[in-house]
């Protein structure tokens, strides 16, 4: 898995050198904007939103009168402590319904980039099909709903797990990585649909190499600390960065693309 993760870390850095020589700004900018503005919205619709639902989960849970009756620092510190923890958790959930959002309304440009970057590697072009177009939306929308169910049931065990001292500590770390592996996910079955593969069969070859979703996903939201222009380059640079990693793992015969057979 390791090496996976380093796989996709330097297909980053491959991309940006691959955008300047290919001329694909254009192709990167578009979706860029979109992304941009739809954070802002979002963030801002989050810290408005966000002390309210803590402050109801406290009540409703009894923790707020009971830490008022203690009149214990300690256990207030503990108290202060967790609160923080669950802000960072609830962002992170936050970030996954934004984030499929997102996929859904860009997935024509995703698709459309992930091709273009394939095609320019193989020096080959792939005719347009408009046919193929609405597969490729409709597949990407229902990958999008399947993994944000389960992403919502990691989420909510996380969140109960949040609740406990010390244990609770470690829970942004694990929603943070099921959030990166959801993503880069997403980023990667462009290219196994390309490849012939089902989206089940989709659903089992990423499984066994999760070390490239989670990759491209860690560098992604790496690049969403940066304002402004980190929002507009990372949506467009993870399409790419998640073809390259692809690309080279099975031109190097690392990872052999081909139909998996699914289980019965």
């Amino acid at each position: 898995m390791l090496k996976e993760i380093i796989i996709s870390i330097q297909a980053y850095f491959q991309t940006h050198q691959f955008i300047i020589r290919h001329r694909l700004w254009k192709w990167i900018l578009i979706p860029g904007f979109i992304y941009a503005i739809l954070f802002c919205i979002g963030i801002y619709l989050f810290w408005t939103s966000s002390n309210s639902a803590i402050e109801l989960m406290l009540q409703k849970t009894g923790i707020t009168g009971w830490m008022e009756r203690m009149q214990n620092s300690w256990l207030n510190f503990l108290l202060i402590f967790g609160q923080l923890i669950l802000h960072l958790v609830l962002l992170l959930f936050y970030f996954s319904l934004f984030k499929y959002l997102f996929l859904i309304i860009g997935s024509p440009v995703f698709a459309y980039l992930s091709e273009k970057t394939e095609s320019i590697i193989e020096g080959k072009e792939y005719p347009f099909s408009f046919q193929q177009l609405m597969k490729d939306i409709v597949r990407g929308i229902r990958l999008a709903l399947r993994n944000l169910l389960w992403q919502t049931v990691y989420t909510v065990s996380i969140l109960i797990l949040s609740f406990i001292p010390l244990v609770g500590w470690v829970t942004p770390l694990l929603a943070l990585l099921v959030e990166c592996y959801y993503f880069g996910f997403s980023m990667l079955d462009y290219s196994c649909e390309r490849n012939k593969l089902s989206t089940s069969q989709s659903i089992m070859f990423i499984g066994r190499h999760k070390g490239l979703a989670i990759g491209n996903g860690i560098v992604f939201y790496l690049m969403l600390i940066i304002p402004v222009l980190g929002w507009l380059l990372a949506p467009s640079y993870a399409v790419i960065a998640a073809t390259l990693s692809l690309y080279k793992t099975k031109n190097d015969g690392l990872l052999p693309i081909s139909p998996v057979k699914t289980e019965s």
